[in-house]
């Protein structure tokens, strides 16, 4: 028996499995099958098809691949029911936008997701207040404080 939710419109998911198979979907999508000057699907060396990746892992793009918002998929991460599925799947977009970080092309992106999209990636900012004079301000940023 589902429980009654106050307002809104009826949940888009109500088993984790059913959203796994989109989350899988959307991951595969994001590759294309390579293939050889003849146009034969290339192989590698343990006869496995190689695939190459060809759009990014984002958050908004698995929210898209799942029919609802950024903020939907965050709300349904705080189920208990859907938070482990929803975790794997935003650790993936993780791990491929820190491994963007060492990728010249890909580094301002990269920082942008990881700072906007998950939890202690943000950049921080120190402020500090000084009450002394400029030259012991000087002193104390160069290091000769004392």
């Amino acid at each position: 028996m589902n429980k009654k939710r106050a307002g809104g419109r009826p949940r888009k998911y109500t088993e984790a499995e059913q959203m796994q198979y989109k989350i899988n979907k959307y991951f595969e999508s994001c590759y294309i099958t390579k293939t050889n000057k003849d146009g034969k699907i290339a192989i590698d060396e343990k006869g496995r098809v190689i695939k190459i990746q060809v759009k990014p892992f984002t958050i908004s793009g698995l929210a898209d691949a799942l029919d609802m918002t950024r903020q939907s998929l965050l709300n349904y991460s705080k189920e208990e029911k859907f938070f482990d599925t929803i975790t794997r799947a935003k650790r993936k977009c993780e791990v491929y936008a820190e491994e963007r970080l060492f990728d010249k092309d890909g580094c301002n992106g990269a920082k942008f997701s990881l700072a906007n999209n998950f939890d202690n990636w943000k950049e921080k900012q120190e402020n500090t207040n000084f009450n002394g004079t400029y030259e012991e301000y000087l002193k104390r940023v160069e290091g000769n404080e004392y």
